[in-house]
């Protein structure tokens, strides 16, 4: 399938700039139909929700297209579709809410690959309810999350498993059909963290079998606001701690306080601009389906460039990731602080991370977080091939 990246870069006003956007894994530029988006949405006569004038009907059918949008870009169910300001603040808000149920003896199950905002939440929740956290282990020298070591970690008082979609630290894609199906099978229910997968390759939060799952919009080309996708019938029986007078019903009942209707838009158009990236035909999940699938065929072809240049390069030593992995190398210079790496790279105008990017635990593991963690380069569909060149050039000098 072709994937016409010139094209595709013409959307993104902010590469004529000149920068080199190997950061996508922190947060990727926005496309040009959002930021008309957000711009339209600000201009326009709109107030809170409402049915008895115009603005107040327009901010509902903002909200509805978001929901609907998000749906598509994931395979769920528009009417279990949450908004909030980031992928932290849900995950919190579904972890606190859980957790009213648990007690002594109850279990959680997390994991030293994901990020500590699939962590954390968990393990204070379970902190709070007296219940008990367990760890599921990663395999530094492979970068695999062992699907295998679940089925004695879950038992019959798991109350829940957390695992990431996608590893933001080294790109490892766990098998979480198959956790999930351990998870299930014992009970207990699955929050995936899919900020860094969604971006990536084509989602369905059925067939990973996602009790809830959780996404990031400035990840995939939009603004900075999230979602939490479930089953309605599943938000139905939670009842989060809100103000007396909010809305009740699903999903209504877990946002807090009046939705950014500009972001919202901005949000949609996100998804549109990820839908038409092939300009190929078909509703538009079909389209999101196929355009993230070319996307995916794309990026991983810049992303095994960049890895044998930097493997090929001495004085580069590149953390291990599993073979199924999303776009996004880790790596250190040998006698060089990572933070001084990307310093350098940076005043190249090559825009890298530096540190544990908030996965505390796999660094940890790794014993590297004490040393300056690691270099990141994430990759995103706008990136090119003469950019990996520039930057393995770049690398190489240092």
């Amino acid at each position: 399938m072709v994937f016409d990246v010139a094209q595709v870069r013409a959307g993104y006003p902010a590469l004529a700039e000149g920068f080199l956007h190997f950061d996508g894994a922190g947060g990727t530029q926005p496309a040009a139909a959002v930021i008309a988006a957000i711009s339209g949405a600000m201009q326009a006569a709109v107030s809170n929700r409402g049915n008895h004038y115009e603005p107040a009907r327009r901010s509902g059918q903002i909200v509805a297209a978001a929901r609907d949008a998000v749906a598509d870009l994931v395979g769920g169910d528009p009417r279990g579709v949450v908004f909030g300001p980031s992928a932290t603040a849900l995950t919190y808000l579904v972890a606190r809410t859980l957790a009213q149920s648990w007690g002594p003896g109850d279990e959680v199950v997390v994991s030293r690959l994901d990020h500590d905002a699939n962590v954390r939440p968990w393990v204070q929740a379970a902190e709070s309810a007296g219940a008990t956290v367990r760890w599921a282990g990663v395999d530094i020298t492979t970068g695999e999350l062992p699907a295998a070591q679940y089925v004695d970690l879950v038992g019959p008082r798991t109350k829940l498993v957390a695992v990431t979609a996608a590893s933001n630290a080294v790109g490892t894609v766990p098998a979480v059909r198959e956790i999930a199906g351990i998870a299930h099978a014992a009970g207990a229910l699955t929050y995936v963290d899919g900020v860094h997968a969604t971006a990536h390759r084509p989602t369905d939060v059925r067939e990973l079998g996602a009790d809830f799952y959780v996404t990031s919009a400035y990840k995939w080309s939009g603004p900075h606001y999230a979602a939490v996708v479930a089953g309605p019938a599943l938000w139905e029986t939670l009842e989060p701690v809100k103000l007396v007078p909010s809305p009740r019903q699903v999903p209504e009942r877990f946002e807090y306080g009046t939705l950014s209707f500009e972001l919202l838009a901005g949000l949609t158009a996100a998804v549109d601009q990820l839908a038409g990236l092939t300009g190929h035909a078909g509703s538009r999940r079909e389209r999101l389906l196929t355009s993230m699938t070319a996307a995916a065929g794309y990026e991983n072809g810049l992303a095994e460039q960049l890895r044998t240049g930097l493997a090929a390069i001495e004085s580069v030593t590149v953390l291990a990731a599993a073979a199924d992995r999303c776009p996004t190398i880790s790596f250190r210079v040998a006698g060089q602080e990572p933070a001084e790496t990307a310093r350098v790279l940076g005043e190249q105008g090559i825009c890298v991370s530096n540190g544990d990017y908030y996965a505390v635990e796999f660094f940890a593991a790794a014993g590297l977080r004490e040393t300056g963690g690691a270099v990141r380069a994430s990759l995103y569909h706008y990136n090119t091939g003469e950019e990996v060149d520039r930057l393995l050039e770049a690398v190489a000098k240092l």
